[in-house]
């Protein structure tokens, strides 16, 4: 599992924040607490509520509702759909699935996002 942490603003119905991102290749979908959920746009309930495993053995984490979010790494944009948990360990998660959406390479020694085009040609954002 590889982790990078970036402030990034999330831009949501109702507003717009600046964060602490978690890049996580260990989570696969996208995660936001519930607090900045609510600041920044509306919530939308779940047909049933989804329960995801944590990187802590046996813990588990609960989403009841979902959030349309375009966060921006730099001036480009990414809209996504974001997991509201309670009491969330980060102000939010990114996770795999995301950045094999929008293809982003993350660069531990440049300490880096790459936005990749094709496999020869990325953009460092």
């Amino acid at each position: 599992m590889s982790t990078m942490v970036k402030k990034l603003l999330l831009r949501g119905s109702k507003g717009s924040i600046t964060v602490e991102v978690l890049f996580d290749s260990g989570a696969f979908f996208s995660f936001i607490k519930k607090a900045i959920a609510e600041k920044i746009g509306e919530l939308q309930k779940l047909p049933e509520p989804e329960v995801f495993s944590t990187a802590k053995e046996g813990e588990e984490v609960i989403a009841t509702h979902t959030i349309d979010i375009k966060f921006y790494i730099n001036k480009d944009g990414f809209p996504e759909i974001f997991y509201v948990i309670d009491n969330l360990s980060e102000d939010a998660i990114i996770g795999v699935g995301t950045m094999q959406k929008f293809r982003f390479k993350l660069d531990f020694e440049r300490d880096e996002i790459c936005l990749l085009y094709t496999s020869d040609d990325f953009k460092i954002i």
